[in-house]
Formats: structure tokens, sequence, C-alpha cells
């Protein structure tokens, strides 16, 4: 073969996926513990090999051996030699890692202002009112000039709304408290998810993940998600802002030998679990239209129904690894996988769907001019990298020879949105406690101005006048003995 490929395995045929459809997308589904891990690991070798740099995510630990040689192993040496892989040998390939919550890897961080309104209604679980809510906030950023770069800055955008909700109502449409208490909420719940080591600078930079080496091999950067995954709306979000970011950002390329990079989506079906349809609709478009800059995107899941049915008719290079027929929603799986494929005369495909050992897997790629070739029943090909996990002194080996060592690691916290509007309320506070202050000063000085008002009568004044007031009434007679009586206060022990 003439153009550069890369091997996936054989069967009757070998089966390769032709780099000049490699951006034409893929999928790489069955069930778990049929080999999905192993196949993911095999194409990102076979990329990287090519000179194509890739991105992954590892969810169990296990990709991170790519980084390491491969044990020799006598199965390995076999299984390659049937194949036909006559320079199969151990091997460690250029790996960086990344890990958002920058322990395990380079931290990766997004500003509040690239993810946008719409993820992060989705990554906030907001509904159709409170996200529009949520857009008028980064509408009235935007006009202001507030930089919105982390958490704090967009609590204190929300907190400054619900100050002045009056006043935003007259410029952007009206403002309820109780959507922005919601969105209060929502914010204290993704900073106990841990949301807040994802946000900040400095941002990601796009082309730091499409590096290859001085050898011309493409670097494989594995993103450690085995925290992540626990947060499946943060991991969900996180990729399709990078999808996003790649799609916004990169030049159209048009037709080339080889992608410009290769993007494994692992866990599929968490990118569209529970996504409104208006988000379905974007994540589809982009899939059909990034092609033309040069990214082709792997989708790794259990099951092709976990993948909308535009998406999966833009996947034009798969492997399907065996499933299981145990329910009516698995035997539909079976059909709607065995239909996508294109037929092989003798090859029953849904039949043989259900009785794929581990390593092997019904496979079809787009052949000369662009058409998916006859589905073969392959054995996949072993690795050269270590299948498994890496210990801590390794991973701290990897990332001391990183490219990247150093670059993302300190926090950089410029002034943004928290610190404009913190400016703001002192300066607000500060007037109204001045404004309070003159006023006093002119109540003040309008009383010093006005006579001396005569002080009230004291408590021996008063009885003294009542006294006086009594004997007058008794036409002025005993009037001593009756005054000095009301004064000592024998008035009634006198009656």
């Amino acid at each position: 073969m003439s153009n550069p490929h890369i091997f996936i395995g054989k069967g009757d045929e070998p089966c390769f996926i032709d780099g000049r459809y490699a951006n034409r997308h893929g999928l790489v589904a069955g069930a778990t513990g049929t080999g999905k891990t192993v196949t993911l690991q095999g194409l990102a070798e076979g990329f990287s090999d090519l000179g194509v740099p890739v991105f992954l995510a590892d969810i169990k630990g296990d990709l991170a051996g790519l980084s390491q040689a491969g044990t020799a192993n006598p199965k390995l040496d076999e299984r390659a030699a049937k194949l036909g892989m006559s320079s199969y040998h151990q091997q460690a390939y250029p790996v960086m890692f990344w890990d958002v919550f920058g322990t395990q890897g380079h931290p990766v961080r997004a500003t509040i202002s690239d993810m946008g309104p719409v993820l992060l209604a989705r990554l906030m679980g907001l509904n159709d009112v409170q996200e529009g809510v949520l857009t008028l906030l980064f509408k009235y950023a935007d006009d202001n000039g507030l930089l919105l770069l982390d958490l704090k800055d967009l609590r204190a955008l929300i907190a400054f709304a619900a100050d002045n909700t009056a006043a935003l109502g007259k410029e952007y449409g009206n403002v309820s408290k109780q959507s922005l208490g919601i969105l209060q909420r929502e914010l204290l719940e993704l900073e106990a998810q841990g949301a807040e080591h994802f946000f900040g600078e400095p941002a990601l930079q796009l082309q730091d993940f499409m590096q290859t080496t001085l050898e011309g091999r493409g670097i494989i950067n594995v993103l450690a998600a085995d925290k992540l995954f626990l947060q499946p709306k943060l991991y969900a979000t996180f990729l399709l802002w990078l999808l996003a970011e790649l799609f916004e950002n990169l030049p159209e390329r048009g037709d080339a030998d080889l992608p410009l990079l290769v993007f494994f989506f692992d866990e599929a079906h968490l990118l569209f679990n529970d996504a409104p349809k208006g988000l379905i609709d974007k994540v589809e478009q982009v899939v059909r239209l990034i092609r033309s800059k040069g990214v082709g995107i792997y989708f790794v899941t259990q099951s092709p129904l976990d993948i909308p049915e535009k998406v999966l008719g833009q996947l034009g290079n798969r492997v399907q690894h065996a499933l299981r027929a145990f329910t009516p929603r698995d035997q539909k799986a079976v059909r709607s996988a065995a239909d996508t494929f294109r037929a092989k005369p003798g090859l029953d495909v849904a039949t043989v769907i259900t009785e794929l050992g581990v390593g092997e897997a019904l496979v079809s790629t787009l052949v000369e001019g662009g058409v998916p070739s006859p589905v073969e029943k392959a054995k996949i090909r072993p690795p050269s990298s270590r299948m498994g996990t890496i210990t801590p002194e390794e991973r701290t080996s990897v990332m001391q020879r990183s490219p990247c060592r150093g670059r993302y690691e300190q926090i950089v916290d410029r002034e943004s949105a928290y610190e404009r509007l913190s400016a703001r309320s002192a300066e607000q506070a500060s007037a109204a406690a001045l404004a309070t202050e003159q006023a006093a000063a002119e109540k003040a000085a309008k009383a010093a101005a006005k006579p001396a008002a005569r002080q009230p009568d004291s408590v021996w004044e008063t009885a003294a006048k009542s006294a006086v007031r009594a004997a007058s009434s008794e036409m002025g007679r005993n009037i001593g003995r009756q005054l000095l009586r009301g004064l000592l206060g024998s008035l009634t022990k006198s009656r």
C-alpha cells in the first residue's frame, strides 16, 4: 500500500485505516472486556508512527502504558508473526500527560469566557430560562469589558446582578433573583466537584496538543481521567469544549495525506446522555465539518446505540468488538451494528458479533474513493507499548522530559471581573457612606441654627407644679403645709 496507513489487524485480508480518510472519523465499540482499550492503544501507536499527534482520555489508567516499552510476551510475538508484522518489537511512545486536577499531568485549564454559556449551562444542569439568564450575564460582561476567567469571576458577576436587577432589566431584560439564586447554588455545587481546578489561567494552548518529536513521531496526549470520570458532566463538557476549541480555532485545511490531530472520545455515551437536542445538533455539525480542518474523531463506547444516528452516520472507519445479546436492547444493538457494515458474502455479521473472542473484531474502513470496505472478521494487532498502568516514578520521569514542563503549573490571576466588580462595590459603599455623613452634617447644621429648645422639666419640678395647682384649687388654704407634704411624698398620708 503506497499511501500512509495504520494497520489494525488481519482476517482473510489485512485491515488498514488509509491516512487520506483517517479524518473521516471512526468508531470503536464493544462490550466490556472485549478488547476496546487494546485496539485504541494500537491505533494511537499507528498514528504516532505516521507523525500524527493523538489525544485520548485514560479512564482506567491502562493507556498510560503507552509511555513505556511493552514486556516481551511469547503470545504477543506469536500473534504479531501470524498477522505478518515482521518488524514488531516492544517500544515506548512519546507521551505527554495532562490532568484537569494537576496531580498526574500538566494542568488543563480553560477560562469561563472560553467555555461560553451553552456548555457552562450543560455543566451546571440549567434549564432554558436559567441558561437565558446566564447568556444575559455573559453579554453584560462582554459589553462592559469584564473578563470571566475563573469561578470567582462568575460568582462576583452573579452577586452584582442580584444587587442590580432593576438596572440590568432596563437594558438587558428582566432578571429574577430566583434564577440568580439557582445559578449561585449550582456554582457552589461545581466548586464542590473540583471544577475550580479547570477554570483559570494559563489556559490550554491548542498547539501544545499538536506536537511531534525530532524523529517525526506524533506525541500522544494522555489525559488522566480516573478522577475526572467520577464527575461525568465535567468530563463530557471538558471534551466537548476541547472539540469546540479545535473547530473554532483551526484553519481550513482541505484534503491531506494525514490528519493534523486524531481525537479519541472514550466512554462516548457520556457526551450525549441527557444532552438537549440543540447541543446534539451542534455536535453533529462540528463532527461533520471539523474533518476539513484536519481533525479525526474516534468515538469509543460499548454500543453503537450510544451514538446519535446523525453522528453515527459520519463515522466511516469502524472496529466492532463483541456484543452480548441478553436483553431486547442488546439484540437491537447487535442488529444496528450489523446493519451499518457493508456486507461480505458468506459472513453473517449479526451472528458473528455475538461470537467474537477477546482481541477479535469486525472491521470496515474507508478505501479508495472514500467508500467502506466489505466487513472483515479480523484479529487485532498487539501493541508495542506496555498494556497496563505505570508507577508514579515512571510518570514523574515522563513529565520531567515533557516539552511543556513548567508552562502550566503556575496559576496566573490577572485583573478580571472579580477585581473590577469588587472595586466598583467598594466605590459604591464609600460613596454611600460619604452621602450618609454629609446628610448627618447638614442636619446638625440646621439644628444649630434654631433657638435652643426648652429642656423638659425634671421629676421634682413636675411634682412641685402639680402641688401648686392643687393648692390653688383650694383657694390657697394651708398652702405651705400642702406644698411641704407634696414635696416630701406624704400627701397621701396627710389625707
